[in-house]
């Protein structure tokens, strides 16, 4: 007994130094909170699961994100940009309100503000797959991949034919994949990639000895850069799941968001790539204007204004996060968001609370059907404080809405990989798309309104007068949400 009695004090002081180490290392009060009590009520496998996944990786900076190694050349580099982004700026093409943001962007991520862009919308894996395949045939010098979820399946097949044509053309053919999301490719792809001219890496590749932190920190990013002009952007990974032109009957209609960017944006996407894939491969690149194709600096500044907002484990700041409380509090008559997660922690629901009852309207489009239930369930305990301040809820009916886009009155829209939920904001590899303009911002309304006619908007009284049990239920999994 007596042994016994010295290993629950030894197991007391284990799980009070695991309490202290949650207290010090985590940022958000809600996530700190969600792992203690995660960490009491199942104690063991509760320990076990903070150093797996709860472990916050950003104070030993996962990787350095510099590019040129030139100190000299780094910095002209960046007062360039920094030039440039005050030029679109002072082109007074960018409206007031939406100034604060972009210095914020251009502060934090050295993300120039750009102009002269051409921007297209595309909608679901059927609008994607027949564009990129044409702009991949283009392709004179270079192509490089960034995928969370790569599939062996038809699209992707079609696309690693093309990466393959290319190469063996003498086009640079680069493609970097997520271990975790892409764990379906097996080795005879990536061997018939290689075998074939296509240079491969896989992001933060998932050993044994490091399990932990390469499982939860993952590159959930969607980017293809074709010749430094030509550049893609959204939530669409390639797999056939995300086209709708010939699913069987009983497969779920997917409905998703996509951009295709030709112009100066395009750069930011190349130099994140870049420095993704210099973390991941064995082959390093540096800056070359090959990649970095120069534009006339006589060209008057025009629309479409876009800003690459990159965020990250290796980010100081979560850029994506604030940069969506920024664009929210700058709303003056609409806010209309569609995520498939929706977990926003506390900041994030008194920016919609507060806009919401200064009399902007606020919309949110989420999955009434999911392809996760726990989360699902969790996001429901943030309806009902939604509800009462008089946001309204729709859920998809159709099929699985797995768009990740932001519309801020009729001239501010964001379009990315970023779901609204703490995995986005603080734990993935994420890229947006910020677009200042009326254009696309009226497109996305458009296919919003429409998403809308397939959805089914909650009724505030309804949802209150459900059984005690289930509002119960919601907020005990809506207290272990920062941790999916």
């Amino acid at each position: 007994m007596e042994w016994l009695f010295v290993l629950e004090i030894v197991y007391v002081i284990i799980i009070i130094l695991v309490i202290l180490r949650v207290l010090y290392d985590t940022r958000s009060g809600v996530k700190a909170l969600a792992y203690i009590l995660f960490i009491v009520i199942v104690p063991l496998f509760g320990v076990i699961f903070y150093f797996i996944f709860g472990v916050n990786y950003r104070k030993s900076k996962l990787y350095s994100r510099k590019l040129i190694e030139d100190e000299a050349l780094s910095q002209k580099i960046l007062a360039n940009v920094r030039n440039y982004s005050q030029q679109v700026l002072n082109s007074g093409h960018l409206s007031s309100e939406h100034v604060n943001l972009a210095r914020f962007i251009s502060n934090s991520s050295t993300s120039p503000l750009t102009g002269n862009n051409s921007v297209k919308l595309l909608l679901n894996g059927e609008e994607k797959f027949p564009v990129l395949l044409e702009a991949l045939e283009s392709a004179t010098s270079h192509i490089h991949l960034e995928y969370y979820i790569y599939e062996n399946d038809k699209t992707g097949n079609a696309i690693a034919d093309i990466l393959i044509k290319k190469a063996l053309q003498g086009v640079e053919v680069r493609f970097m994949y997520d271990d975790f999301g892409s764990r379906g490719l097996d080795k005879h792809f990536i061997a018939k990639l290689e075998g074939n001219g296509v240079e491969t890496a896989p992001f933060y590749k998932i050993k044994l000895f490091a399990f932990a932190s390469r499982l939860n920190y993952r590159n959930h990013r969607k980017i293809i850069v074709i010749d430094g002009k030509v550049s893609f952007i959204g939530g669409i990974n390639i797999s056939d799941r995300y086209r709708n032109d010939n699913i069987p009957a009983n497969d779920l209609y997917w409905r998703d968001t996509h951009l295709m960017i030709e112009g100066p944006s395009t750069f930011y996407l190349q130099y994140i790539f870049l420095c993704d894939w210099n973390f991941s491969a064995k082959s390093k690149l540096q800056f070359d204007f090959n990649y970095f194709p120069k534009y006339s600096d006589e060209q008057e500044i025009l629309s479409e204004l876009v800003q690459i907002v990159p965020s990250g484990p290796d980010s100081k700041l979560p850029v994506i996060y604030y940069s969506l409380m920024e664009a929210i509090g700058s709303a003056k008559q609409q806010v209309l968001i569609a995520s498939p997660y929706f977990i926003p922690g506390e900041s994030l629901m008194d920016a919609l609370i507060i806009t919401a009852k200064s009399g902007v309207e606020i919309k949110l489009l989420i999955p009434g059907i999911s392809d996760s239930k726990m989360v699902n369930t969790a996001a429901r305990s943030y309806y009902t404080q939604l509800l009462r301040h008089g946001v309204r809820i729709f859920e998809y009916k159709k099929g699985f809405v797995h768009s990740k886009f932001m519309i801020i009155d009729d001239n501010l829209s964001v379009v990315g990989s970023a779901n609204m939920d703490y995995r986005s904001f603080d734990l993935n590899f994420e890229v947006n798309a910020m677009l200042y303009g009326k254009t696309i911002t009226e497109q996305l309304q458009t296919s919003f309104n429409y998403d809308l006619e397939q959805s089914v908007e909650i009724n505030p009284t309804d949802w209150l007068n459900r059984p005690k049990y289930i509002h119960l239920f919601e907020k005990v999994v809506g207290l272990l949400s920062p941790i999916f």
